[in-house]
């Protein structure tokens, strides 16, 4: 017997397919922006009365538009990840999200989507930890303690 064949192999980091998904998942949040921001320019224009000029720069109402579309988002992804483990775009990719320990909370999903918000801010270094992970694990799996796994194929 081979030592190779006795060793478990490690699990795979599913980097590549997370971040197609999350190219997948762009699209209907890009929706989901387009709505939300819709009553902050209408009270840009109700408070300037100039309806050819953006939201200003660094405004506290951008800041405010920004934050919204960052809940907004996390809404699409939490309500997804609890509803049926997937978002839109981890469908294609046969991906689920799973509590360590069972169904993920809640509030280990709203977690899970910060730290993964965070990862994303810092270069992606959160998702490319999974390259070097032990468990193959991101920074959001472990913080979170979820799980992301690929389903096997449907026949």
């Amino acid at each position: 017997m081979n030592a190779d064949a006795a060793s478990p192999s490690r699990p795979s980091p599913l980097l590549l397919r997370r971040l197609l998904a999350m190219l997948y998942d762009l699209w209907p949040v890009l929706a989901l922006w387009m709505l939300a921001a819709v009553p902050f320019t209408l009270l840009d224009v109700a408070a300037s009365g100039n309806t050819h000029h953006n939201i200003a720069p660094y405004s506290p109402l951008q800041w405010l538009l920004w934050l919204c579309c960052w809940a907004v988002a996390g809404v699409y992804a939490t309500a997804s990840w609890k509803r049926g483990g997937q978002t839109l775009g981890m469908r294609p990719w046969r991906l689920h999200v799973r509590g360590a320990d069972g169904t993920p909370s809640m509030g280990m999903l709203w977690k899970r989507y910060a730290v993964g918000t965070l990862s994303l801010l810092c270069g992606g270094l959160g998702f490319w930890w999974a390259l070097f992970d032990r468990e193959r694990l991101t920074w959001h799996d472990r913080l979170s303690n979820t799980r992301l796994v690929r389903l096997p194929k449907q026949e």
